[in-house]
């Protein structure tokens, strides 16, 4: 699966893994206490030159450490078969048949992966717990004579840093919410003040996900929760807390995907920037960055479907007979009125306390050179708004 952090963060010179990995060092102490021989905590990810990852490819696509290498000692398939002996038969016969399944992928990993490596190269191994399968990949390297060290917990380790730091980490940051209704061009105004240098949380692009019932992007699945958790601490961790966050007005979820509490308290008590595009404007520019539905109308369709339950049989056919004509225009118009924009007006009222006296951007144009107009006109309302600002 795509790693969407990077793009996310949407800085003009993305920084590569090993700076992640630095950053997340530099939220906690360094290890105050010696650890065993071979044994690193999640605070040492910048010592090292390589993470290998010793899971299954199924555990790994489910999330990972930044940075990781996939070098499962036992696939999927082996791990279930393993699995059920262990359960069904004995301890003893898993062992057995696990211990050589290890013992093969693992020379396979050297062979084809590590042969060309000096002897002062340093991995960290990890998997799940931190237990026999990284603990048998560790030994093997470290017997080769390479200073591998295995990851103190494992994969759980890392999960539980990640869930400490999203419940803390987002009330660090003031945060600028871009908001209006739907065809309001939001993603693409965060994109064009990132491409200005601004710092910019797309959490559209880290959940792969437009964040409506039409949100679903064509071929891209969303990640899991695990990851998309993971990237948005990366994120978030890379950020100045002296400078403003923009981030667009979500719901708690996009998509499948559940926005961390602590986030989405800062979002909603954060100052709002009201984009007031016309209706004509943000149907033309739904056409254009919806284009891929106009493409697969029986898709479109689909998904429109399950809007049955809160919107009628009367408007499911209504909005067919648009699609089966080819009027796209028409359906798009006849979903904000008669949809998105009552829905999103309740909705944006409700949560965002700065809503209703937001500082407002009007714009007949959303086209690319719109859009930047648009940006300009927040970036520099933004400086104005620092300069002024006690204590700046």
């Amino acid at each position: 699966m795509r790693d969407n952090t990077v793009d996310a963060i949407l800085q003009p010179h993305p920084p590569p893994w090993l700076y992640w990995v630095s950053l997340i060092c530099s939220m906690g102490d360094r290890v105050s206490k010696r650890l065993p021989k071979g044994l690193a905590k999640v605070t040492q990810l910048a010592e090292f030159d390589a993470i290998l990852d010793a899971r299954s490819p199924a555990e790994f696509a489910d999330d990972h450490l930044p940075g990781a290498i996939s070098c499962p000692v036992l696939n999927d398939v082996e791990r279930a078969r393993v699995g059920t002996l262990y359960k069904q038969v004995s301890p003893f016969e898993a062992r057995k048949i696990g211990g050589a399944q290890v013992a093969k992928n693992i020379a396979h990993h050297i062979e084809t992966r590590f042969l060309d490596h000096p002897k002062d190269w340093r991995p960290l191994v990890y998997c799940w717990r931190g237990g026999q399968r990284s603990g048998a990949f560790v030994h093997i390297l470290r017997q080769i004579g390479w200073d591998a060290q295995r990851l103190d917990g494992g994969y759980k380790s890392w999960r539980r840093h990640v869930l400490d730091a999203l419940a803390e980490l987002p009330g660090r940051f003031s945060y600028r919410v871009i908001s209006g209704p739907t065809g309001s061009a939001k993603s693409r105004i965060l994109e064009a003040l990132a491409a200005q240098g601004a710092q910019v949380l797309h959490l559209e692009r880290l959940a792969a996900h437009k964040g409506s019932v039409l949100g679903h992007l064509p071929d891209e699945p969303q990640p899991g929760q695990k990851q998309f958790e993971s990237q948005l601490f990366l994120a978030l961790s890379s950020f100045d807390a002296a400078r403003p966050v923009f981030v667009e007005a979500e719901s708690r979820r996009i998509g499948v995907l559940q926005v961390p509490d602590a986030l989405i308290v800062a979002m909603r008590a954060a100052p709002c920037l009201r984009i007031d595009a016309s209706r004509a404007a943000r149907a033309d520019f739904l056409l254009r960055d919806y284009g891929y539905f106009l493409a697969r109308p029986q898709w479109l369709l689909e998904q429109l479907s399950h809007l049955r339950e809160l919107r009628g049989n009367e408007a499911l056919t209504r909005w067919r007979q648009m699609i089966e004509a080819g009027d796209f225009p028409a359906l798009v118009d006849n979903l904000l009125e008669t949809h998105y924009d009552p829905l999103y007006q309740k909705s944006q009222e409700r949560n965002f306390c700065d809503y209703d006296g937001a500082s407002r951007f009007a714009t007949n144009d959303l086209s690319p050179d719109g859009i930047e107009a648009v940006a300009n006109a927040i970036d520099m309302i933004q400086a104005v708004t620092l300069i002024t600002e006690p204590g700046a």
